[in-house]
């Protein structure tokens, strides 16, 4: 990266660990509860390079973050119009379940919180879950880089065994006529997108592709249209962190999105991609150390996207 080292990055890892202990796992997801709260990883790529600290190969499931890859989906396939009938753009100050303040003009408020997210992808094209699971898992490997990406099935199993909430939400939905189709259906979709496994290298190349106007920066192939990544983009820093994203902004300032599996992306337009690992989470249900290291980096790197 020219302007930190490794030795510097993992003192900025080992420094942030120590927040780790002022946080939980998200015990509500069984597979989920026997992370070790102290794990850090961070991994940055900007263009062909790539800067690592802690253990970046570690795999852990996308979670949430798998909601701006199923709205970019939808975004290519559809266009912004349609997409925007059903779900808005707009801030939420709730957590990213609820289901009071969700809706806007009797839709949901945005793609992050599970509402949107729900709704999206129920507007993924296929004739059944293998092939619209196949579509994402497609998007997710192009661009990573990584063909090997798969599902865990023991995460995605015990996810859909205790999603209570959101097959409220489902219905709730079905009930606007915001989704269609079987409830249980999609919501074995939406279970197993949130658990397609990465490391935080793989992270950190997605969200370059997303910083690179959609474009792969080993092939200059266009994975995604530079409009699709603008608006991902501009949409997580808007609600990438939920109830947190106007905080985030002041102190990172730059597009993310957040996982309760401790996974934090974040772009910074036309320079890099970060993907952070760090499971114990604060009350906004985001990585509490990796949200202080990204902190400390974007302070020390000046990558607020509000900094000239």
């Amino acid at each position: 990266m020219g302007y930190i080292s490794e030795t510097e990055l993992s003192d900025l890892v080992e420094q942030a660990k120590d927040y780790a202990s002022e946080g939980k796992v998200a015990d509500y997801i069984p597979a989920l509860k026997y992370a070790n709260k102290r794990d850090l990883s961070i991994a940055m790529v900007s263009g062909n390079d790539m800067l690592a600290a802690g253990a970046p190969e570690q795999p852990f499931t996308l979670q949430s973050v798998s909601k701006i890859l199923t709205f970019a989906i939808v975004l290519d396939d559809l266009g912004f119009d349609p997409v925007y009938q059903k779900v808005g753009v707009e801030p939420s100050t709730k957590s990213f379940n609820t289901v009071t303040e969700s809706y806007n003009h009797n839709k949901p408020l945005n793609p992050m919180i599970n509402a949107g997210a729900l709704a999206v992808t129920n507007m993924i094209s296929g004739k059944g879950t293998a092939e619209k699971l196949e579509k994402i898992l497609t998007l997710v490997r192009r661009m990573a880089g990584n063909p090997a990406i798969e599902v865990n099935s023991s995460v995605a199993s015990s996810e859909f065994e205790t999603a209570h909430v959101n097959r409220a939400l489902c219905y709730l939905l079905k009930s606007k006529d915001i989704i269609t189709g079987d409830v249980d259906e999609l919501m074995d979709l939406y279970c197993r997108q949130c658990a397609i496994e990465v490391s935080c290298q793989d992270l950190a190349r997605i969200a370059y592709v997303l910083a690179n106007n959609g474009v792969d920066p080993d092939t200059n192939e266009e994975i995604l249209p530079s409009s699709v990544a603008r608006i991902v983009t501009t949409t997580m820093a808007m609600c990438g962190m939920y109830n947190a994203s106007g905080e985030f902004a002041v102190n990172v300032g730059v597009p993310a999105k957040s996982g309760v599996s401790g996974a934090i992306l974040a772009v910074v337009p036309g320079k890099m991609g970060i993907g952070i690992y760090g499971p114990s989470l604060d009350a906004d249900s985001i990585s509490i150390a990796g949200r202080q290291l990204l902190q400390q980096l974007a302070s020390r790197l000046k990558l607020s996207i509000f900094q000239t």
